[in-house]
């Protein structure tokens, strides 16, 4: 299995590396990072850099397609050779999928049109605006579109696609390898339970990196 997960300048990490960790460990799979441009990618806090030998032109039929959020995604979202490859790999992946705003640009791309998805809850209504139904849920699954909502929830995405793929004994197993069993220490992971200072700089923080 061939899974390519697209990366660009201003990307969030977690949003790409928790998916590639869960699925870089399915049996007989190859996960691959492709890239508009070739080379470094830097990430949003401009502190991580993955080097990314692949252009699009070098994954045309992944199994799997997988895309993240992040500030970058902004710059991602006027057709282009992106959405053109996006548009179609579609055609042929078993999944196409996305982690946080990387949801809005499949959207842009128009292979959201008419679907259910998720994206971070700071631009969730922002799907609306190419033809996708919002869904306030942390993974949402329709049709051969596997949609997460902001950064950590790409996990959850990853594990519930390596059940569709491997099964759902494997994908107890690589839970269990990844020792994926979260405790935060503070009850403030969505909006409907943070605290509303906890939600006011968050928003203060957020305030122009997302679409």
């Amino acid at each position: 299995m061939h899974v390519a997960i697209v990366l660009y300048p201003g990307f969030t990490s977690l949003d790409v590396i928790g998916p590639y960790e869960v699925l870089g460990r399915l049996p007989d799979t190859e996960v691959v990072f492709v890239a508009e441009q070739p080379g470094l990618v830097r990430n949003d806090l401009r502190s991580l850099s993955i080097n990314v030998v692949a252009g699009l032109a070098d994954v045309p039929e992944p199994d799997v397609v997988l895309i993240g959020g992040g500030p970058g995604q902004a710059d991602q979202m006027a057709d282009g050779n992106l959405h053109e490859w996006l548009r179609t790999v579609d055609r042929t992946a078993a999944w196409t999928a996305s982690a946080c705003t990387g949801s809005l640009i499949l959207a842009a791309a128009g292979v959201l049109n008419g679907r259910r998805a998720t994206t971070h809850w700071a631009a969730l209504g922002n799907l609306a605006e190419f033809g996708v139904t919002p869904a306030n849920e942390r993974v949402v699954i329709d049709g051969h579109y596997a949609t997460a909502a902001g950064v950590s929830a790409g996990i959850d995405m990853a594990l519930t696609l390596a059940g569709f793929l491997a099964g759902d004994d494997m994908a107890q197993a690589v839970q269990l390898i990844i020792e994926y069993a979260p405790e935060p220490p503070y009850h403030a992971g969505s909006l409907d339970v943070a605290p509303a200072k906890a939600v006011e700089i968050a928003k203060a923080k957020l305030s122009g990196r997302l679409s």
